[in-house]
């Protein structure tokens, strides 16, 4: 499996190849392991809405209610990917189909259906819900949300040893679907602000879910609504699946190159099973032990999740920025069989200062002036990480971490 801690050890100087790759590695296996729970509290958090748009009173929104659904869309992930592995590509296949026609539903009964606000409020007005004081700012905080779904092309890239011709395929793959997921989701955001209505009323309704109550104000019926809402939900448990069959690869693959403790067992492959199925497990293991701080505090939960994507950008920043200093210094990169040509310093550039953007404000509390339980302490989490992971290289891990380019040179 093609980690960001293996292009970091093959285009790092020499010098901090193995360190620096040992430290991305531990990063972006953080950012995998938080965003497991992350992706079954958003297919939690829609179930929950639809109970209560049928009962606003409905007991269905507490601490521990909340808790066992994600641990149940959790489980059910994990059952998938360990008896159904097989038909992983079959089912994506399916639910692409489905997110496809689904867009265009949607598309159809927003427009059709809904009262629509004039272009000139939708493009010419502009709200700081954030209550940052300042409509930039406030629209900065709010782009850490949509930057999480960067997890969808950057997973691929951790299977592509269970792909066929994975070299031209995959880079191919993950830049038109960002590309053409990218303009779907640019025509529904227009659509949603043509379409929401009142702002305010949306977003303190009692689903707490505002694109439930969205679709429900558009179709004026539950069942309507109840049938959209599915097909969001199938979606987002699609996309649990996937985080689980992610984040095992990525864990086996660090396991493989002695970054873990119990290294040994986690990238143990049992005969008779294709999968890292201990990988798999230990992965469900952390994932539940993460959900369960929900029990007492969910300032815990967001504090942890919140650290899904300031890891995995750090270590997109250190993978493209190893990339980018190659091309500084004008020395050869490696062999490929696809390339973004004269276009790859440019988009580089571009890359690294839109993540360095998205890096700082993931760090960043929903509101100014947060109260400590509001508080983003991500930002602590995240530095004891680096520093546990640097103190642990030194000591121990320095002497038996492979770092993944001396096994391709090996093989």
């Amino acid at each position: 499996m093609v980690q960001l801690d293996h292009w970091v050890s093959e285009f790092a100087p020499k010098s901090i190849e193995k360190p620096l790759s040992y430290i991305v590695g531990w990063l972006a296996l953080l950012g995998w392991v938080t965003g497991c729970p992350s992706a079954a509290q958003l297919t939690s958090s829609l179930v929950q809405g639809l109970i209560l748009l049928k009962d606003e009173n409905a007991n269905v929104a507490a601490l521990w209610q909340t808790t066992l659904f994600i641990m149940i869309f959790l489980i059910v992930a994990v059952a998938f990917n360990v008896f159904l592995a097989s038909k992983l590509p079959l089912a994506e296949g399916i639910f692409l189909i489905v997110h496809v026609f689904g867009y265009f539903a949607f598309l159809i009964v927003l427009w059709t259906m809904s009262d629509h606000a004039p272009a000139s409020q939708v493009f010419g007005t502009f709200s700081d819900k954030g209550g940052w004081g300042n409509v930039g700012l406030s629209c900065l905080v709010g782009i850490t949300t949509p930057l999480w779904c960067f997890l969808g092309p950057d997973a691929g890239a951790h299977m592509s040893e269970e792909l066929k011709d994975a070299g031209r395929v995959l880079p191919s793959a993950m830049v038109w679907a960002t590309f053409f997921n990218g303009l779907l989701g640019l025509t529904m955001i227009i659509t949603l602000c043509f379409c929401i209505g009142d702002v305010d009323a949306v977003l303190e309704s009692s689903t707490g879910i505002p694109i439930i109550q969205v679709l429900y104000n558009a179709t004026g019926s539950f069942s309507g609504t109840v049938i959209m809402t599915c097909v969001l939900i199938i979606l987002s448990m699609v996309g649990t699946i996937t985080v689980i069959a992610a984040t095992s690869r990525q864990m086996w693959a660090f396991a493989r190159d002695k970054g873990l403790p119990f290294s040994s067992y986690i990238e143990h492959v049992r005969p008779g099973w294709d999968i890292p199925l201990n990988a798999i497990f230990v992965t469900l293991l952390l994932s539940l032990l993460i959900s369960a701080l929900n029990f007492g505090s969910d300032v815990a939960l967001n504090a942890i999740i919140s650290l899904s994507n300031a890891a995995l950008i750090f270590s997109y920043m250190a993978s493209i920025g190893c990339v980018r200093l190659k091309r500084f210094r004008k020395e050869p990169l490696l062999p490929r069989r696809w390339s973004l040509g004269r276009f790859g310093a440019p988009i580089n550039d571009a890359a690294m200062a839109f993540l360095a953007v998205g890096f700082v404000f993931s760090f960043f509390p929903i509101s100014p002036k947060p109260k400590p339980a509001d508080m983003n302490w991500g930002i602590a989490i995240f530095v004891f990480v680096i520093i546990a992971a640097g103190v642990n290289y030194v000591v121990s891990a320095r002497k038996h971490y492979v770092a993944p380019v001396a096994l391709v040179k090996e093989m």
